[in-house]
């Protein structure tokens, strides 16, 4: 037997004895994960051809191996409490500073908070919108990203301020809070809190107006595929878009109307949470106006909306939240609601749910966020290449971005 693999099954051993040592202690799947490529790193070397005999351009491209980018939980499934925290950037660059350095410590905070309980599965995406990414990161831009466009049809779609959105999730609510906390505690006087909603689950994920809400939510491989980027906008790989908008409900007027009304409104049955046949759904209906095909095919998004209210105030409303991997899926569905498809043919939901925000943001990538450092790079100067020639690409696989930690001189 080879030195290789008696070196490969000693660390097996190992594995297995440590893990009969600490029977109890539940797995980690972050910490399997990072076992798991710890130990495929392990094969890779004990196993690999000889670096010697490699060509030079294989060398090359193994020095030049980037690890795969980390995508925030816009696919994540729905909990009992959320909280949406929109906020806008205070002028002056230090406020900026302040901005960017949570992003580099926002997943230290999160740990720290989601550790006291970890089944209470808190999770928090981070989203920029489209002035706050020109003021925080500048040049390159993702490709769909622009500042949420007002629409007015039977009914108006507002768009509202907003540069930072915090979309904070837990089983539990004061996980959520503690987290939200710690979170403007850390950005201080740097923003301006534009909008915050505490969201909770109702009963079996109904809304306030009594239907099942997120139903046809794609789910597995289908969220991901949905809702995070991929080739179209390669720079910015493993992120996505996000459209929050505030509805308030007249519930006193839609509890007026008949149940049977109310399903054709909406497109399904209130209790039973069955799509209504397309020979008797109407084509005004919720349902029908917001299923987009293209070249006959379904365009999912992945809608994290939870029902909010203030019953002393008499205000009851859904939070919608719709993540998709390009804003123009969600912007479709939006025009067939407010002007009609045909236009007049609009969504009758409207005439009891009125949206009073409307903002959308670029969802970046996990791994983007933790090398944003906290300071703008200076300049830096690159050296001339001969005419007709690119210029070279990062040999670290950075965005070259000038506020991301791997940015030459800043490491």
């Amino acid at each position: 037997m080879s030195p290789k693999i008696l070196v490969y099954v000693a660390l097996q051993a190992t594995v297995k004895l440590l893990s009969k040592l600490i029977p109890n202690r539940r797995p980690c799947p972050t910490a399997r994960a990072l076992a798991n490529a710890r130990w495929m790193s392990t094969a890779n070397l004990l196993f690999a051809p000889d670096r010697r005999k490699m060509t030079a351009a294989e060398q090359i491209r193994m020095e030049r191996r980037v690890p795969p980018t980390i995508s925030q939980p816009v696919a994540a499934s729905l909990t009992r409490a959320a909280i949406f925290l929109v906020v806008t950037v205070n002028d002056g660059p230090d406020h900026e500073a302040t901005v960017r350095a949570l992003c580099g410590d926002l997943a230290a905070l999160l740990r720290a908070v989601g550790f006291r309980d970890l089944d209470g599965r808190l999770s928090c995406v981070m989203a920029f919108g489209s002035g706050a990414w020109h003021r925080l990161f500048g040049a390159p831009r993702p490709k769909e990203l622009h500042p949420f466009r007002e629409i007015r049809g039977q009914h108006h779609a507002v768009a509202t301020p907003g540069d930072i959105l915090f979309h904070i999730r837990s089983t539990r609510m004061d996980l959520c809070f503690e987290l939200a906390a710690q979170i403007m505690s850390r950005l201080g006087g740097a923003v301006s809190t534009a909008d915050e909603v505490h969201g909770f689950k109702y009963f079996d994920d109904r809304d306030l107006l009594g239907f099942v809400d997120g139903t046809e939510n794609p789910v597995d491989q289908a969220a991901v595929d949905a809702t995070v980027i991929g080739e179209e906008d390669a720079a910015f790989a493993g992120g996505s878009y996000v459209i929050v908008q505030k509805y308030l409900h007249d519930l006193k007027g839609w509890n007026a109307l008949p149940v049977e009304q109310q399903e054709g409104f909406v497109g399904r049955t209130k209790l039973s949470d069955i799509e209504l046949d397309d020979a008797v759904k109407p084509t005004f209906s919720h349902s029908a106006l917001t299923t987009i095909e293209e070249g006959g095919e379904e365009l999912k998004i992945v809608r994290a909306n939870m029902p909010f209210g203030e019953v002393g105030k008499g205000e009851f409303g859904t939070y919608f939240c719709g993540y998709a991997r390009s804003p123009s899926r969600t912007e479709r569905m939006l025009e067939n609601m407010f002007i009609g498809k045909p236009p007049g043919n609009y969504d009758r939901l409207l005439d009891f749910s009125r949206a009073v925000t409307g903002t959308l943001f670029f969802v970046p990538s996990a791994t983007f966020l933790d090398d944003v450092v906290a300071a703008p790079a200076a300049p830096v100067e690159v050296a001339a290449t001969p005419a007709g020639e690119p210029p070279a690409a990062p040999s670290d696989g950075s965005l070259g971005i000038g506020s991301l930690k791997n940015e030459a001189g800043k490491e």
